[in-house]
């Protein structure tokens, strides 16, 4: 009888992986940071860093470092996911809700990221099923551990399920600095990485979630269309007036966050000439349009 209740109570304490808690260690970093589980959140990924890292957003309505965790893998190189099957992960801005939050993922616990938006849609990209997701095996996305993404999985639902409506996502292929972007300069993506860090630019000065639309095949960061016309993705702009930018102070006691670098799981830098020094820790709309319905697969679901 007593092996039988404890085998029973066993059971009872038993809950999946996309019900459990933060653990007691993550709980207490984020009360150390002025932090709690509810609040939103905002994802950046670095690919030849292979780093994703974790922001809150405070009372304040400004966004501060939680966490910095590493990639496990990822596959393709830098530059954007163009079709189906390149084996590329994407880069961009993307937006995930709930509807994208997949908590029966075979690879332990994923969200997709939401690709294609409008940008990719407009100029033809194709592709589904691009996540984050565990198991440390990646086809197109970006995988990491199944302790890492569960936590960071935790993190998006609390702040989803306590009031946020969905969460920004920035997949960038380095750290965008004008000295990593300058050495790229011969690059064939060096116009689609020099759009992407407007939007890098705009999070860095005010640590806000930039206002994204998209028009003319290019992401417009922080603009005000004539008459409130929103731009139509595949055609050209319409007029638009950049809106004031304002530089975030923070505040005097603020801590500032330890960025220091994990291993890197695929460590591209020394082979692309880019500076990985630490950096100034560093977005309230979004208008990039939900991601193309995947289709039912018979194979492994991520």
């Amino acid at each position: 009888m007593v092996a039988l209740a404890a085998a029973l109570s066993g059971c009872g304490n038993f809950s999946p992986p996309y019900m459990k808690p933060l653990s007691p260690q993550t709980r207490a970093l984020l009360a150390e940071k002025g932090m709690t589980e509810q609040q939103p959140i905002l994802i950046r990924i670095f690919k030849a860093e292979s780093e994703l890292e974790v922001w809150k957003q405070k009372d304040d309505g400004h966004y501060y470092h939680f966490k910095t965790y590493p990639i496990c893998a990822y596959s393709g190189g830098l530059g954007p996911k163009l079709k189906q099957g390149d084996r590329q992960a994407p880069e961009g801005f993307y937006l995930i809700d709930k509807d994208l939050m997949n908590p029966k993922s075979q690879y332990h616990l994923a969200f997709n990221i939401g690709f294609p938006n409008a940008y990719d849609r407009a100029l033809g990209r194709t592709g589904s099923n691009l996540m984050v997701h565990g198991d440390c095996t990646s086809s197109g996305c970006y995988a990491m551990t199944d302790a890492v993404v569960e936590e960071i999985y935790i993190l998006a639902r609390e702040a989803l399920t306590s009031g946020q409506e969905n969460f920004q996502l920035h997949a960038f292929p380095f750290r965008m600095t004008a000295a990593n972007l300058a050495a790229q300069r011969e690059h064939d993506w060096y116009e689609f990485w020099a759009n992407l860090k407007e939007g890098y630019d705009y999070f860095e000065t005010t640590r806000l979630a930039p206002k994204l639309a998209v028009c003319g095949k290019r992401y417009v960061v922080n603009a005000a269309f004539v008459d409130g016309k929103y731009p139509n993705p595949r055609g050209s702009c319409p007029r638009y007036q950049k809106l004031p930018m304002v530089a975030f102070k923070p505040p005097k006691q603020s801590e500032t966050p330890n960025m220091s670098h994990a291993s890197l799981a695929k460590p591209l830098g020394s082979t692309l000439d880019l500076s990985f020094g630490a950096i100034t820790p560093t977005y309230q709309a979004m208008t990039l349009g939900p991601a193309t319905p995947a289709p039912e697969k018979k194979t492994k679901k991520k």
